[in-house]
């Protein structure tokens, strides 16, 4: 099997997106569309959990929204006014039903729901300690760590009990929660993770970004912040937060790739900020040149805001096919190598004899880009110079992001030359930190304070991250299906 996003192979990877809604008729149908506006935050799987005031209901999926939650009969056997959905990616881990979220247990308190988007850095070694005392996981997941966790708290009250879990965590999590009561949303102390909240009427709706608020009608309220818990009950909103206050860490990614285009994220616009990106990128790294083209189509608001300050004209030389499925079956090797064409395809008539930049978000493995290189050299470009619109991807990510181990990234373990050399472009150049900064409205990154979390740029992790210094090879984490 070959999968037609041979491009898409080489990203990173954010694994999960969540949409939940409070007090809606017909609750899940609108968590579906939601979850369908944050579809790009997980392909893999997705799960949706009702409460109809006396019952929980769960449908989970292999696959896509569309396809598994656009059927009457699903729906339908979802009722009730309060709902909460998840869509996900999976690491090397196991990839099973067991491990779709929303989660559920029944707990002394009642019925809980959860679903989680972000990475527990030392679910394994909670998870261990866990077992010795009694407790039986059902999945492979670390959403079901805090579960237990909760479960087993000797607080009175729900709340009490989800906020002493919550201490006992490291890493990264934006969280939406049901019980009978009503619905819990919350962010890590650091904000790692995004969540905001939105409404519609007397609906309150809580998502991973805002682009799945508009969607479904819904007006942007805020963010939930950093550390903060908000607790939504019989039409009251209220916010709690336990935590001790810390500087804020939100993800850069989100700004360079993982969140749409159309949406907001911490009060900026997320196409905006790339094209600042693609500004600096230019005044960084200019090259004489004919055409600027984006690699379809994560470059493109970088690829515009690189043509704008360059003067250099932007032009579509490759070409996207939307109309290709998961998978290919191949009949033999000797046709392999044509799976890449199946979703991108150069502009020939374009890109012959010019001189062009190609505008990426990011490099990963490399092989995203070697064959995207190729791709322009078969179709006849005179030069072709490579532009990164993020800096050089050197370390691995802990906090809910589907990386490849520290040695298969190839910023690792190559410099940008020998970067150039192996992806065989005729010039290659990264976007700076200090200009990713820049692009997000900041003088410059204070490496006493970052701004945001740039580990995978910087190696710089805003926590402990215990299950790996716990082993001896970061390898022993795959085993782990994050939420």
């Amino acid at each position: 099997m070959l999968t037609t996003n041979p491009f898409d192979d080489d990203k990173l990877r954010e694994e999960c997106g969540i949409f939940g809604v409070y007090n809606a008729e017909g609750a899940s149908a609108m968590v579906a569309l939601g979850l369908h506006a944050l579809q790009h935050r997980g392909q893999e799987a997705a799960g949706i959990t009702s409460f109809d005031g006396s019952e929980f209901h769960t449908h989970r999926a292999m696959g896509h929204i569309a396809g598994n939650f656009d059927r009457e009969d699903v729906i339908r056997g979802l009722p009730g006014t309060i709902a909460a959905g998840h869509v996900r990616y999976s690491t090397t881990g196991e990839t099973s039903l067991r491990n779709v979220q929303p989660l559920y247990a029944d707990l002394a308190t009642g019925g809980f729901a959860v679903a989680h988007n972000g990475n527990i850095s030392n679910a394994v070694h909670l998870r261990r300690e866990l077992v010795r005392r009694g407790s039986i996981f059902q999945s492979t997941s670390d959403t079901e760590v805090i579960i237990h966790l909760v479960a087993t708290s000797s607080q009175k009250s729900l709340l009490d009990r989800l906020i002493d879990a919550l201490k006992q965590v490291e890493g990264a999590y934006s969280l939406i929660c049901m019980t009978p009561e009503g619905m819990i949303a919350c962010r890590d102390p650091l904000g790692i993770r995004p969540l905001v909240m939105g409404r519609l009427g007397e609906t309150i709706i809580f998502a991973s970004e805002t682009v799945a608020l508009d969607i479904v009608g819904a007006d942007f309220i805020r963010s939930i912040e950093p550390g903060e818990i908000v607790v939504v009950r019989e039409g009251a909103i209220g916010s709690h937060k336990p935590f001790f206050p810390a500087n804020p860490r939100p993800c850069i990614f989100e700004h360079v790739y993982f969140s749409r285009p159309d949406s907001i994220v911490d009060g900026s616009s997320v196409y905006s900020v790339r094209k600042a990106i693609g500004a600096e990128l230019a005044r960084e790294n200019g090259v004489d040149a004919d055409y600027v083209i984006p690699v379809p189509d994560s470059g493109t608001p970088a690829a515009i805001g690189y043509a704008e300050a360059s003067g250099i004209p932007f032009e579509l030389g490759i070409i996207r096919s939307h109309y290709v499925g998961r998978t290919f079956i191949q009949p033999g090797d000797g046709v392999r190598h044509l799976g890449v064409k199946l979703k991108h395809n150069a502009n020939r008539n374009l890109v012959a004899g010019k001189r062009i930049v190609l505008i990426d978000d990011s490099i990963v493995r490399g092989t995203t880009s070697l064959k995207i290189v190729q791709m322009m050299r078969e179709a006849g470009a005179a030069e072709v110079h490579m532009r990164i619109a993020s800096p050089p991807t050197t370390n691995s990510c802990f906090y809910g992001v589907d990386t490849p181990e520290r040695e298969k990234l190839l910023a690792s373990r190559m410099n940008i030359a020998e970067m150039c050399e192996f992806i065989h472009a005729d010039s290659l150049a990264f976007l700076t930190i200090g200009g990713l900064y820049r692009a997000l409205g900041e003088a410059q990154r204070d490496p006493a304070c970052p701004r945001y979390c740039d580990a995978c740029f910087t190696g710089d992790y805003p926590t402990k991250l215990t299950d790996f210094d716990e082993h001896s090879s970061p390898g022993q984490l795959k085993l782990r299906v994050v939420g």
